[in-house]
């Protein structure tokens, strides 16, 4: 098994370079083909999170996860963090491009193993998230 600092450091490339260097490659190297979540609209496995995840980039060209607070416990690991970004790209989950910059915290509990996310459950605040979108409460620009 990793040690704290390994699966630590897989968490935040996890990140890094699947979110904020949007680098579609890291999905294959960090993202079990079976993966389960809790989310639905991600779906079960590595090619339903990559349909997602374009979604999400297409939608928002700007997106970033600022990672805030990373705990980890035997193969277990917590990851507390700020999305921000800007809906400039494309229709969103039925809204219409909006150009509102949107800000949430959310926190992302992952079963890592060999170096890959083999089930994660992801919470956030998505009330406020499509509050921004819609045009309700948005952030600064």
């Amino acid at each position: 098994m990793a040690n704290n600092d390994e699966l630590r450091k897989v968490a935040s490339d996890f990140f890094e370079e699947i979110w904020n260097q949007k680098l579609e490659t890291s999905i294959d190297k960090f993202i079990a083909t079976d993966a389960a979540g809790n989310d639905p609209k991600f779906g079960v496995g590595r090619e339903s999170f990559r349909t997602q995840w374009r979604e999400w980039i297409k939608a928002f060209p700007d997106l970033h996860f600022e990672v805030k607070e990373i705990i980890v416990e035997g193969n277990r690991v917590v990851t507390h963090w700020f999305l921000t970004g800007t809906h400039t790209g494309a229709e969103f989950q039925g809204f219409s491009i909006s150009g509102n910059r949107v800000g949430v915290d959310g926190i992302s509990i992952d079963t890592i193993e060999g170096g890959m996310v083999t089930e994660g459950f992801d919470s956030w605040d998505q009330f406020q998230f499509r509050q921004q979108l819609g045009g309700g409460s948005t952030l600064g620009t």
